[in-house]
């Protein structure tokens, strides 16, 4: 899907987010990451190639391939010293002049049920990253652990909004 908008709940391909179903915590936050167009090309390519993941600490196999509907990368979740593994499914792509990112779907066996976005976009010569996320109670056996995902989850939120920072700010 060019602009993900018929098959994501986090719509990256839109600026404003407004609807999103019933039962889901719903999240968003958004952090500039500098100004100009070096910032927008650097930040750009990593967005489409999981960087907001890596450089939180995830693991992403295959590594540094670029984002594609459909995909299904193993993505490694590290927290405490533990290794989770976290499968997902990419369900929607933005590549615009202005606008880029995706979102992926988790799939059975993740920590949470829902769905999270990594946008990275423009304002005037402003250049920043924005993270949705829609969040419930996974499946099986996660779904007694509810609030110990949800606890990572916060701490990954807050490594995603500094990924991309740090190198942007060089």
């Amino acid at each position: 899907m060019a602009d993900g908008e018929d098959v994501s709940l986090t719509q990256p391909g839109r600026a404003d987010w407004r609807e999103h179903p019933e039962g889901f915590r719903r999240w968003e936050r958004s952090t500039t990451l500098g100004e100009g167009d070096d910032v927008w090309d650097w930040a750009r390519a990593e967005v489409l190639r999981w960087g907001v993941k890596t450089r939180s600490g995830f693991t992403v196999s295959p590594e540094a391939t670029a984002v594609r509907p459909g995909d299904r990368p193993v993505i490694m979740a590290h927290p405490f010293g533990l290794s989770v593994r976290e499968p997902v499914e990419v369900v929607a792509v933005v590549d615009r002049s202005d606008r880029v990112g995706f979102a992926y779907q988790t799939l059975a066996g993740h920590p949470v049920t829902g769905e999270e976005a990594f946008v990275v976009h423009r304002d005037g010569a402003s250049v920043l990253l924005t993270i949705r996320s829609l969040t419930r109670p996974g499946r099986r056996q996660w779904r007694a652990l509810y609030p110990a995902p949800l606890l990572a989850q916060a701490v990954a939120r807050r490594r995603y909004l500094r990924a991309l920072r740090v190198r942007a700010a060089r």
